[in-house]
This record gives structure tokens, sequence and C-alpha cells, in this order.
């Protein structure tokens, strides 16, 4: 996967984070006279890794406030054409190809003028993240393009993942764009668009984890999470699909872990806090793991 310390950016906090407290627990006592690193070198081991299996299949959909028929219209006509004409294919290369991540920026909200209010949560890169006021990330790509084709202004309201939703059935937003998984429940709340991804639920873990080396399958590692107890805990995003594959939702269809499912703001606290020995695993969607894995091994 391509790197890129645009969307990395939003991780660095973490990678400090973690750095601070690897170094807190080392014992300066037993540290050798010649154990000194040479400058510039890179010595430091990984800390996680993803297990690259898939526990779901899932696709991804703009959410969009359901007394708006125009709009799901209209965002469905969009959909279409950047898959026929490569647009889509060209955004998604800038996160996991050879593209570069383009910066949006978002106009100030003014009920006078023709905007498209977006909901997301910027902290799910490649999805969306910030930089500096601005934004990056497939997701905001994909607004500003929808934006664009509507001929509005865009405007991008950054809230909590489990406030979007909401936010949007209240007609606080126009739309959802936040790779936000389609699912009957959901579509309780909007009206889901045509589909533009399809994505997954994976397992992070820490990188000197041998439990799941020979797991091949989703069921293999299920299997192996199974074996947990209440005791044990597993970290997610909260609101995301990762917290009702762990909690179990008979909605979605998912039975559910022996374990306590810990909610966090987004993946890389998650992460942190596993670091830090406060739960045993994290399960969060595919391409935010990878990343975010990347960030925290410092590549």
């Amino acid at each position: 996967m391509k790197k890129y310390a645009k969307i990395l950016a939003v991780l660095l906090a973490l990678v400090f984070v973690v750095s601070a407290f690897a170094a807190c627990g080392k014992d300066k006592t037993k540290e050798p006279d010649d154990a000194q690193t040479p400058v510039g070198a890179n010595v430091t081991a990984d800390l996680v890794k993803t297990i690259d299996v898939s526990l779901t299949d899932e696709e991804y959909a703009f959410g969009v406030s359901k007394g708006d028929e125009e709009l799901l219209v209209k965002a469905n006509s969009y959909i279409a054409q950047i898959k026929a004409d490569g647009t889509l294919e060209k955004i998604i290369n800038n996160y996991f190809g050879d593209g570069e991540p383009v910066v949006i920026s978002s106009a100030a909200e003014d009920s006078s003028k023709d905007q498209l209010v977006v909901a997301t949560n910027a902290a799910f890169p490649p999805f969306e993240s910030t930089e500096g006021e601005n934004y990056i990330g497939i997701d905001m790509e994909l607004a500003k393009g929808l934006a664009d084709y509507l001929g509005k202004e865009l405007v991008i309201k950054n809230i909590e993942f489990d406030a979007i939703l909401p936010t949007v059935e209240a007609g606080q937003a126009d739309i959802a764009i936040a790779g936000l998984t389609v699912n009957e429940t959901r579509k309780q709340s909007v009206n889901f668009s045509d589909s533009y991804y399809t994505a997954s639920q994976v397992l992070i873990v820490p990188a000197d984890e041998t439990a799941f080396d020979a797991a091949a399958t989703g069921d293999d590692i299920v299997a192996i999470l199974n074996g947990l107890t209440a005791a044990d805990k597993i970290g997610v995003q909260k609101g995301t699909t990762g917290q009702f594959f762990v909690e179990g939702d008979e909605d979605w269809e998912f039975d559910g872990l022996p374990v306590e499912c810990v909610p966090y703001s987004n993946g890389a606290l998650a992460v942190q806090d596993m670091l830090n020995g406060n739960v045993k695993y994290v399960i969060i969607d595919q391409a935010p793991a990878l990343f975010i894995t990347d960030a925290v091994n410092g590549k």
C-alpha cells in the first residue's frame, strides 16, 4: 500500500504516544554501554500487524435524507458516471496506487447559499481524514465531485460517526459520505445510494501475536476469538460495523463474540489502547486497519 504523509498526519499523535510508552518501559539499568543507535538508523521493530483475512463482506454507499428523493437519484447518476468514466478508479488510485491525494476544502455553512452539506467523521483514513482545516480521502474527493456535479458549494460537517445518520435524518445534513456500510437497520434512517466500494472488517493484533498465524478464513479467526472470555476486551470504532460484529446484532446477522466490546472515537485510539495493554485486539474496516498499522509501525 502506498504511504502518504498527508493521510497519516492524523495518526502522528498516536505514533508519538506509542514511542513514548515504549521508551518509558525500557529498563535503562540493563542497557549496555555500546547500545547506542547510529543517527538515522531504523531498527524499530513492528508494534502491530493486521490479520488481513476478511471477517465480513460489506458495501459502502452514500446515505441520503429520506425526504430528498431527487438527491438520491442524482447521487446514483453521479456514482454511475464516475464508475463508467474511470473517475472512481482514479480516486481510489490516489490512495492505493501511484496517484496523489487531493486536498478538499469546506465552505462555511450558509442557508442563503446553494450548498451540499455532507456529514462525515474525518478520522477514518483513507476514506476521510483532516489536513489542517481541510480534508483528504476517497470519500472527501467523492463529496467534492458530487457537489460539483450538482453545481453546489461543498460543506463538510465533521462529527462523531454515530451521530452521522441522526444528523442526516434530522435534516441537518443532506447526505452522509463516511465509509458507511449498507444494512437494513440503517435503511430505517436514510435511503442508500448505489454502492461504490466493497469493504470488510479485519483484526489488528500486537506484532508478536501468533494465535492467528494459521488462520486462512474468517471462520478460522472467529473460532479463535470464540475461545476468549468475558474478561477479554476487543476495541472498535464506536458505531461502526466492528462494534456490531463484536457485540452481536440480529439485524446485521452477527452472532457476537464472548468478550467485552470497548468503543473508541476512532480506530487509532483503539490501537493505542491495545499497545497500552487495555484491550487484547482491535476490529475495524480493512483499509483503515492497514493505514493505522503502517502509521504505528512508522512505515
